[in-house]
């Protein structure tokens, strides 16, 4: 019998393997509640982080083929190696960069991607990976973002522009710009960027019910520009595009002062209902800072635009504690249950507490 897509498991990627990614992936998994998932990783290196836990674990079930999941047991972390995966990885000094942490968390990710379009999962939740690992390792793109962007390109067409979201239950943000320097950001802003910012978060929000969602546009400068006085690029692209915007029936509205429509957006009922469901910012910490400030272990990072469902927790690798068996997987639990969410699953499954 044919598996429908919520039926399939979602596919979650370790992560760097000298960092947190192992610990809170089993963390997440190692509950009742958990969603039926396939881990890509090594399994080594996941035996090493289970020994982290100072718990009754549940046994890592090492998979000859990702065909293989329908035979495990309850109570067991089915596991997936894609072939090629460096070798000696739970041997790995914690914390430390690594080219083979880098290799091996950039095939776990493409070997996702490969299973989704096979119609072997539902949606790909990724652990926290290093970018300075992935570039060491010769990996050509500074982040999940842009390799999933470039593995979703159609055979010899064009990758799908994409976005990256920044969510929790009180505050949405969708990036213009996102890993680069900050005046790199600043030449390459312009009208068609922030409209089609705008689009791809205006049809994302259909996946979680809101269909006209309220998108606010933060402005660039201090003020949003106040008029041409602080900067241009308000009066220059930014209004432009959200007027072309809202002539396509997209509710776009700003710019605003971007050091207070955050506060306006936030929602946080009853006392401070948001006036916006959405927030587009221009650059990366200009829209991030405010969502990690309310606390990263709930937040989410959506990649919007991709023909699939992609979420990750809203932290990175945390090599500091990476092997002290202290890491939190509450954003990875959020993370789940997101991706559940936006793949046409119960939310509920996902370890809520």
């Amino acid at each position: 019998m044919q598996t429908t897509a919520t039926e399939q498991p979602l596919l979650v990627t370790m992560g760097d393997p000298a960092g947190i990614g192992p610990e809170i992936v089993l963390r997440a998994l190692m509950r009742e509640d958990a969603p039926a998932a396939l881990v890509l990783g090594c399994p080594q290196a996941l035996r090493r982080a289970a020994a982290l836990l100072g718990e009754l674990t549940w046994p890592i079930a090492q998979l000859a083929s990702p065909a293989d999941l329908a035979l495990c047991p309850p109570r067991c972390i089915p596991v997936w190696a894609p072939p090629g995966l460096p070798t000696g990885l739970e041997a790995l000094t914690w914390g430390q960069i690594d080219a083979r942490a880098g290799q091996a968390a950039a095939l776990c990710i493409e070997a996702a991607v490969r299973l989704l379009q096979q119609g072997l999962g539902r949606a790909i939740v990724t652990a926290p990976i290093h970018k300075e690992a992935l570039s060491a390792a010769g990996v050509p793109y500074p982040g999940h973002t842009e390799m999933l962007q470039a593995l979703a390109a159609p055979q010899g067409g064009e990758p799908p522009p994409v976005r990256m979201m920044l969510a929790n239950e009180e505050l949405k943000v969708v990036l213009v710009t996102i890993h680069m320097a900050l005046r790199r950001a600043l030449e390459v802003l312009d009208f068609e960027g922030v409209l089609s910012t705008l689009r791809i978060a205006h049809r994302a929000a259909a996946a979680w019910g809101q269909a006209t969602p309220r998108i606010a546009v933060a402005g660039l400068n201090p003020h949003a520009g106040e008029g041409g006085l602080f900067g241009d690029e308000e009066l220059r692209f930014i209004a432009p595009a959200v007027q072309a915007a809202r002539e396509e029936g997209i509710d776009a509205r700003g710019p605003f002062a971007p050091d207070t429509v955050f506060m306006r957006a936030r929602h946080a009922p009853p006392r401070h209902p948001g006036e916006f469901d959405l927030v587009v910012a221009m650059t990366h910490d200009h829209g991030l800072i405010p969502v990690k400030y309310l606390g990263v272990e709930q937040g989410v990072n959506v990649t919007l635009g991709l023909p699939f469902v992609r979420t990750s927790p809203d932290h990175g690798t945390a090599f500091d504690i990476a092997g002290r068996g202290v890491a939190d997987d509450a954003s990875l639990r959020a993370a789940l249950r997101m991706a559940l969410a936006l793949s046409g699953g119960p939310v509920a499954a996902a370890g809520a507490a």
